[in-house]
């Protein structure tokens, strides 16, 4: 069963097969070096045709079969799987020309002192079934077979008694080596399959939230001014506007650059992912009043949010008290919650029918709390999230739904609303949760 293309589980499953073989080959041969070391060497009478003696003839033929293995697990185990050819070539060494050479060498004792040499067989079959295939491996198998029958019923000392035990260990080895074969890699190709999907799964996972990211982004910042400006709230010609309109402007065009560059995929261009592990819209907002680069301080982080919201008339009136050190809340912590102020805050002007809102941001245990409080016309904090809620109700919940409970559960936090008709509204984020 060889192929290219192969994935992790199935390349496992072939080293595996490699290893398997190999040990079995390597028990055959230490029975092979017993059997030789145990000879004695009739030198003073010729053995065979050629007249060398019987050791001579043992070591000989066992240093042909260790070079034919050599060479087959030497590149199966430098490839990770068999090379058909060297499969083959030990076939045609080990499985055919030595039982042969050993019964034209040492004659009738080719069934008895050296049947090792045709006990190789088997694990020349084991070989050929896990490195061939199907056909190739049947093709081999037979040829092992029709070998071990023509040298058994030769000229050799009882090789008929012994032939059907021989043929049923080639054929068992074949067997078992070519069905473990085909298990192993089966369930690596379902493994790989299944981690191929997996991938697949969260790359698209992580597309999803990045678009959500990119999203909610053009929702506090982009969608915020354009919505100021055209209720009339805010004078576009205004300075802060202005710069606040350059900025989410460079925004989106870092925006469209990474999207070009990388399809929304990968680490963007022009800027736009300047921070290990964050997705793009993270890194652009901290530009336009949202999310703020890891090594800023969350005490400058929540002020960016403040300045962003006074920019569209908002009055803010924030308090810090013992904000921890930028270590203690990393920069992902201090993005979700300088994000979900943002859109506090743009609730307030928006919803609210007030232009003052509170901010409360105050150290504890390591952690922090931040409150946003106003005093305006409050809503029903279930109504927002009803499916028939009107359009304004439905823009609220969407608001509070996308940019604050979703990023401070991301980053590790919680939030919550309090909110009554007539009575105002109070936001608390808390990191950690």
């Amino acid at each position: 069963m060889v192929g290219v293309g192969a994935g992790a589980g199935v390349q496992r499953a072939r080293r595996f097969m490699v290893l398997a073989t190999g040990l079995n080959r390597t028990s055959h041969l230490v029975v092979a070096a017993v059997a030789a070391a145990r000879l004695p060497d009739p030198a003073a009478g010729p053995v065979g045709p050629t007249g060398p003696g019987v050791l001579t003839a043992s070591w000989t033929m066992f240093g042909l079969a260790v070079a034919s293995s050599a060479a087959l697990y030497g590149t199966a185990y430098a490839r990770g799987r068999f090379r058909r050819r060297w499969v083959w070539a030990d076939v045609l060494v080990m499985g055919c020309a030595l039982p042969w050479l050993a019964l034209w060498w040492v004659g009738g004792t080719a069934a008895s002192a050296h049947g090792w040499v045709v006990l190789l067989g088997g694990s020349a079959s084991g070989a050929a079934a896990a490195g061939l295939g199907r056909r190739g491996g049947a093709a081999a198998v037979l040829l092992l077979l029709a070998t071990s029958v023509a040298v058994r019923l030769g000229p050799s000392d009882g090789g008929a008694a012994v032939l059907p035990g021989h043929l049923n260990a080639v054929a068992t080895s074949a067997l078992l080596a070519g069905v473990l074969s085909w298990y192993l890699e089966r369930e690596g190709a379902l493994v790989d399959s299944a981690q191929h999907r997996a991938v697949t799964a969260e790359a698209e996972r992580a597309r999803q939230a990045e678009r959500t990211a990119h999203h909610a982004a053009l929702h506090d910042t982009v969608l915020a001014t354009l919505t100021a400006i055209a209720a009339g709230r805010v004078d576009a010609g205004a300075g802060p506007v202005r710069e606040r309109c350059a900025r989410e402007a460079a925004y989106l065009r870092r925006l469209v650059q990474y999207d070009g560059a990388d399809g929304g995929t990968g680490g963007g261009a022009g800027g736009a992912a300047d921070a290990p592990g964050r997705l793009p819209a993270d890194a652009g907002r901290s530009a336009s009043g949202g999310l703020p680069a890891p090594a800023v301080s969350l005490g400058a982080a929540l002020e960016d949010a403040v300045r962003s919201a006074e920019c569209l008339g908002l009055e803010v009136t924030a308090r810090y008290h013992s904000l921890p050190a930028v270590p203690a809340v990393p920069g992902e912590a201090a993005a979700a919650l300088a994000a979900a102020v943002t859109e506090a805050l743009n609730n307030v002007r928006v919803h609210a029918g007030t232009g003052r809102a509170y901010l409360t941001a105050v150290g504890r245990d390591g952690g922090v709390a931040v409150t946003v409080v106003d005093r305006g016309a409050g809503f029903d904090a279930g109504a927002v999230f009803d499916a028939g809620a009107d359009a304004g109700a439905r823009e609220l919940g969407t608001g509070l739904r996308r940019s604050v409970y979703s990023r401070m559960a991301a980053a590790g936090g919680r939030a919550g609303v309090e909110s009554v008709p007539g009575e105002g509204t109070r936001v608390d984020l808390c990191w950690p949760a």
